[in-house]
């Protein structure tokens, strides 16, 4: 009878048997282990190196192909998305930028009309005190404290991110639309085909607010379409007060921002606030509690003067120009040794000169904004400038005889209130070209001229 070995009955019991010798042949060879360790090392580390580059690739592919929206990319026609989405906020970028503008001005200044010149371009989205609702909203914040907030929203609005104003909304309240922004109603853009019917954005002249109001409320992701149809955009407020506020969207590579500082004597400026004093209640507290305490101070009226009520608001409304003219001077100090960020992006434009050529100047702002002027919008600056009044309600802007309006002051304000603004405002109205006045007689005096040529 013939033996057979287990591993020849029972194929299974063979394979087992052959990888127990294999297995016993590589202990007792402890080179062979090393070399298996090693290529495992190998094998590891490669594949290691490869998931860091695939992930380094995914991060610089990320970081070239989404860039801030600009305002010049055309939207695409889709349903509206969360502002949830991040994805709202990046557009692929092209290589024209659009052209911003930002007014940078104070409180009755003139910058109604001289925004107007703007609102008027059919060339331009323009946009009236935007940061009107941060100060409403996050009142009695003071001003300076208000100032990166304002910043942040006009880093949005220069993009054509409208969906900041919802941030300033009332809680519970409803969508934002385009009727609920400040001064919507004498916007051409909002008032104008295609948002309305009621006008036409080339005509020029002046848009009725009681015709606006008519107009259908329209969403804000309208609104954005129609503001990436501009060349340019351009924002006027008084809410930021000094120039270097503005340092970083300035400094901001995907942003060409320039500054057009308009200006007006301090002392028109105050008796202008003084004239609209109960519209401003609010904004002259929140500049007001800006003061530094420590300062001295000299004494809002003569000696002897018998207090009345509205001394108080006179008081804030003249108070409020050392805040003014403080950041006024701050501001003037950067533009006479401008750093490199501001260097061929800023003018400053006096009130003053606007309204006494206004043709000449406005070319030059528009010259400076890249803007063509034309004969309608140059007709538009001289009839408003040389009507027959010399004075207009707050806050309205009318035809009217504004040589007369600019020097009203001469003969309203008392020599107290001149002198306490001339204290405020020295530095600022030295590099302007507004002369100081010692008596009231000289004050008085309208034959003689109070401008100099400006040191800017």
């Amino acid at each position: 009878m013939k033996l057979t070995a287990p591993w020849e009955k029972d194929a299974g019991f063979g394979r087992k048997l052959k990888t127990y010798r294999n297995h016993t042949k590589i202990i007792a060879q402890p080179g062979i282990v090393m070399k298996v360790l090693r290529r495992k090392r190998i094998v590891l580390f490669m594949a290691y190196f490869l998931l860091l580059v695939l992930t380094m690739l995914n991060l610089a592919n990320y970081k070239w192909t989404k860039e801030p929206q600009q305002c010049n990319h055309q939207m695409r026609s889709t349903t509206y998305q969360s502002r949830s989405d991040i994805r709202f906020l990046y557009r692929p970028s092209l290589a024209k930028k659009r052209q911003l503008i930002y007014v940078l001005t104070t409180w009755r200044s003139g910058s109604s009309f001289f925004g107007e010149l703007f609102n008027q371009n059919p060339e331009v989205f323009f946009l009236y005190e935007p940061m009107w609702h941060i100060w409403q909203k996050l009142y009695p914040g003071d001003a300076v404290s208000l100032q990166g907030a304002a910043r942040d929203m006009l880093s949005s609005l220069y993009r054509c991110d409208l969906s900041v104003f919802q941030l300033y909304n009332s809680p519970g309240g409803k969508n934002f639309t385009s009727l609920g922004l400040f001064g919507a109603t004498l916007n051409k853009v909002v008032c104008s085909y295609p948002l309305c019917s009621a006008y036409r954005k080339e005509v020029v002249g002046m848009v009725d607010d009681k015709v606006c109001k008519k107009c259908p409320p329209q969403s804000l992701r309208l609104l954005e379409e129609e503001c990436l149809k501009y060349n340019t955009i351009v924002i006027k407020g008084v809410r930021i007060l000094d120039l270097n506020v503005l340092a970083p969207l300035m400094e901001d590579p995907s942003l060409d921002l320039k500054v057009i500082h308009l200006v007006r004597d301090p002392r028109a400026v105050a008796n202008s606030r003084i004239k609209s004093r109960h519209g401003l209640i609010r904004e002259n507290l929140q500049v007001v509690r800006s003061r530094d305490p420590k300062l001295r101070r000299i004494p809002f009226v003569d000696p002897g003067h018998k207090a009345n009520k509205k001394d108080g608001s006179d008081y804030h409304s003249i108070g409020a120009m050392e805040v003014i003219c403080d950041r006024t001077s701050k501001t003037l100090r950067t533009a006479l040794n401008p750093p490199s960020w501001l260097k061929g992006k800023y003018m400053a434009v006096r009130y003053e000169d606007l309204v006494d050529n206004p043709v000449k100047t406005l070319r030059n702002i528009y010259r400076f904004a890249n803007l063509t002027t034309n004969h309608d919008i140059e007709s538009f600056a001289l009839n408003m400038t040389s009507g027959s009044s010399s004075s207009s309600k707050p806050f309205i802007v009318s035809s009217r005889n504004a040589t007369q309006a600019a020097s009203a002051w001469r003969t309203v304000l008392s020599i107290q209130q001149i002198k306490q603004v001339e204290d405020y405002c020295h530095h600022a109205m030295s590099v302007l070209g507004y002369e100081r006045v010692r008596t009231a007689g000289e004050a008085k005096d309208l034959s003689k001229s109070l401008l100099t040529h400006s040191k800017l």
